[in-house]
């Protein structure tokens, strides 16, 4: 009786060596043989049951397809990483709490972020673009503004799941997430009405800017909610720093009839206001309410704390975590929209209701 050599002992029929003579072989079933042989990462097969797979391919010769060999040689990298690329983030803490949302919501669903600040620079920029579009982990970008306003995308953006956050594009054709700062406005100005308040000044942000608009917008329409006048002469254009704080507040704290509230369009500026009612001799809440906006950390420890509206800047990298996932995940389709999420008022002790 011939002997037949091993191989062809042990497969079955004389045609090429397949999975299925590799399981029998083996004892197990042909999925575990292809997840063996393909290296899959994730599989939970035990490292014997990897061995027993690895010499009965051995011993029958068998071959993975040239296609699958190769891909089987690459080292599988996980797609798991968001690309959050803001112009500027050393310079003003909103960008820093929206990026510690960012991180915290990925990181809830099994995501890294990487951070990349361009400083307004165009060659930086492009550079980023470059080193996120090569990298094989990163499942989406989340490309963000230090300050609300219109953007022009990146066209290679386009080969990317991609959020707006902060920013937004013309035409509106991506997901956009801003802070809805004409509510913002509307709200710190009734809450000073809601007390009693007629003679309210405003002291808001540089004219040209977003926010500044909206939270003038919102002014507006609280006063005219409460049946108040708008009066110009109460208004000043700010640069949202305390020097013109104290100046503008100076300004309105030394007018015939000066207002007995005073909104200021961020916290920084609303500090100068306070140091404006101190050197005229005014105590705060007492005698005049002062209301800041964005409940940055220091409005806790003024005297008396500061009432203030938050920017949700939290919630709105949150927000933009969970759609960039949703999309580029989950496969979600996200109609290309401008998401405004609103703040809360913070009421402290720097306002109360006017003396009689």
């Amino acid at each position: 009786m011939a002997r037949g050599n091993g191989r062809n002992s042990d497969k079955e029929g004389s045609g090429r060596p397949t999975m299925t003579d590799i399981a029998r072989i083996a004892g197990v079933s042909q999925s575990s043989v292809s997840l063996v042989l393909n290296e899959m990462s994730g599989s939970r097969i035990s490292p014997e049951t990897q061995q027993k797979v690895r010499e009965a391919a051995h011993k029958i010769g068998y071959r993975l397809p040239a296609i699958r060999a190769t891909v089987a040689a690459t080292p599988v990298v996980e797609k798991d990483t968001i690309a959050f690329i803001v112009d500027e983030i050393s310079t003003s803490p909103h960008p820093v709490v929206s990026l510690d949302g960012i991180r915290d919501y990925a990181f809830e669903q099994g995501f890294l972020v990487s951070a990349h600040a361009t400083r307004s620079n165009p060659d930086l920029e492009q550079a980023v673009l470059r080193s996120v579009l090569r990298d094989p982990s990163i499942i989406g970008v989340i490309y963000a503004t230090i300050f609300t306003r219109k953007v022009h995308m990146p066209p290679e953006l386009n080969a990317l799941p991609t959020v707006l956050l902060n920013c937004y594009a013309e035409p509106r054709q991506q997901v956009a997430i801003v802070p809805g700062e004409v509510a913002g406005g509307f709200a710190a100005t009734a809450h000073l009405t809601s007390l009693g308040h007629k003679r309210i000044g405003f002291i808001n942000g540089e004219p040209w800017m977003d926010a500044a608009i909206d939270r003038l917008k919102g002014h507006k329409q609280a006063l005219a909610t409460a049946d108040i006048a708008f009066d110009e002469s109460l208004v000043r254009d700010g640069d949202w720093l305390p020097l013109r704080g104290y100046e503008a507040g100076l300004e309105l704290l030394s007018m015939p009839n000066p207002p007995t509230a005073i909104l200021c369009g961020n916290d920084l500026m609303a500090i100068g206001v306070m140091e404006a009612a101190q050197e005229k001799g005014l105590r705060v809440p007492d005698e005049l309410s002062v209301m800041g906006y964005d409940d940055q950390e220091l409005a806790r420890y003024t005297h008396p704390p500061l009432s203030t509206l938050v920017l949700p800047n939290y919630e709105m990298g949150q927000k933009a975590a969970e759609i960039l996932i949703d999309m580029a995940v989950h496969g979600k389709q996200t109609r290309a929209m401008t998401f405004k999420i609103d703040g809360p008022l913070v009421v402290r002790t720097s306002t109360a209701r006017p003396r009689a």
